[in-house]
């Protein structure tokens, strides 16, 4: 309308703006006959819709109640045929609006420790405030690891796509208990291997510990592992050494954890072994490589809740 009240003819306008003419002549009656209340958009004739938010309500409602008998979880057509007169293909749109996975999966642990706060604070404590001239350690074992030989090689797909690949099929030439100890102030690991983890490996481990830091206070955190405790003896042994327990079920606190899964992941998984001794070899391989460049941690979740995950429904999310 601005165009035509310079003059432009409909063709012009047409063309610069990107229309048929026929749109431009529409426009530009209604604006003549009807003014400024021409160029409103008019009431559109259609179609009632289908589905309506409470359709929403009833599929979100279904999500809170038990699958049918035999079922693990719902998907998009039991939801359908619950509801019997929802198409699958709204259901999907109805999941996709709320970003609802039911697909994947995912795992928690709830700690129901009655000292959830107070132990959480003291070992997040010494990861953002660490006691002057003292050492923080982080101590844990990654129990049974497996010494699996499997067949290896480059698999090429139809698509033309390289893939590293290995044989489903493996033998078993034992197991091995690997005993970590991570440095916080340095991310540096200190590793031994054993069969087993008895509370006489765990205590011959701290005592390798102890001998590498000579002369040092060391503040240890660990999980709630039976051969971490009751070992007072030990420690009246040793008064430069103090053991910090993270919460019940909570040992994600422990940050060798995240060190076990950089191990798995870069060093373990995929890989294959012909004996114990020589996957004990590598992984002291990996150790010295991954200690070459080790980086502290940096721990920035200074706040750690208790939260319930347990019977939580969608409707209260």
């Amino acid at each position: 309308m601005l165009l035509a009240a310079d003059g432009r003819s409909t063709r012009s306008i047409a063309k610069e703006v990107g229309v048929q003419p026929r749109i431009v002549s529409l426009w530009r009656h209604r604006f003549a006959d009807q003014g400024l209340e021409g160029l409103k958009d008019r009431p559109r004739p259609g179609k009632e819709p289908l589905y309506t938010p409470a359709t929403d309500k009833r599929i979100l409602g279904l999500l809170d109640k038990p699958p049918p008998p035999g079922f693990a979880r719902w998907t998009g057509p039991l939801l359908a045929k619950a509801l019997e007169d929802v198409d699958v293909q709204y259901v999907w749109r109805c999941l996709r609006h709320y970003k609802i996975d039911l697909a994947a999966r995912k795992s928690w642990c709830e700690s129901n420790d009655p000292d959830f706060a107070a132990k959480a604070a003291d070992v997040v404590g010494l990861y953002v405030n660490p006691p002057s001239k003292a050492i923080v350690l982080c101590v844990d074992e990654k129990p049974s690891i497996q010494a699996l030989e499997r067949a290896q090689g480059y698999l090429r797909l139809p698509n033309g796509r390289t893939l590293t690949g290995q044989s489903h099929d493996y033998t078993r030439h034992g197991t091995t208990t690997l005993f970590a100890a991570l440095e916080v102030a340095t991310g540096k690991i200190l590793a031994s291997h054993s069969k087993r983890r008895r509370r006489v490996e765990f205590l011959g481990f701290m005592n390798s510990v102890v001998a590498a830091f000579p002369d040092r206070e060391l503040h240890v955190i660990l999980d709630n592992l039976n051969t971490h405790k009751k070992n007072d003896r030990w420690l009246k042994k040793h008064p430069n050494v103090k053991f910090h327990f993270t919460p019940t079920r909570a040992s994600w606190l422990n940050q060798v954890e995240t060190w076990f899964s950089i191990l798995q992941g870069q060093s373990l998984s995929g890989a294959s072994f012909t004996a114990v001794k020589e996957l004990q070899e590598h992984i002291d391989a990996f150790i010295a490589a991954y200690n070459e460049d080790a980086q502290p941690f940096a721990w920035k979740k200074k706040k750690v809740r208790q939260r319930r995950f347990k019977g939580r429904r969608v409707t209260q999310l």
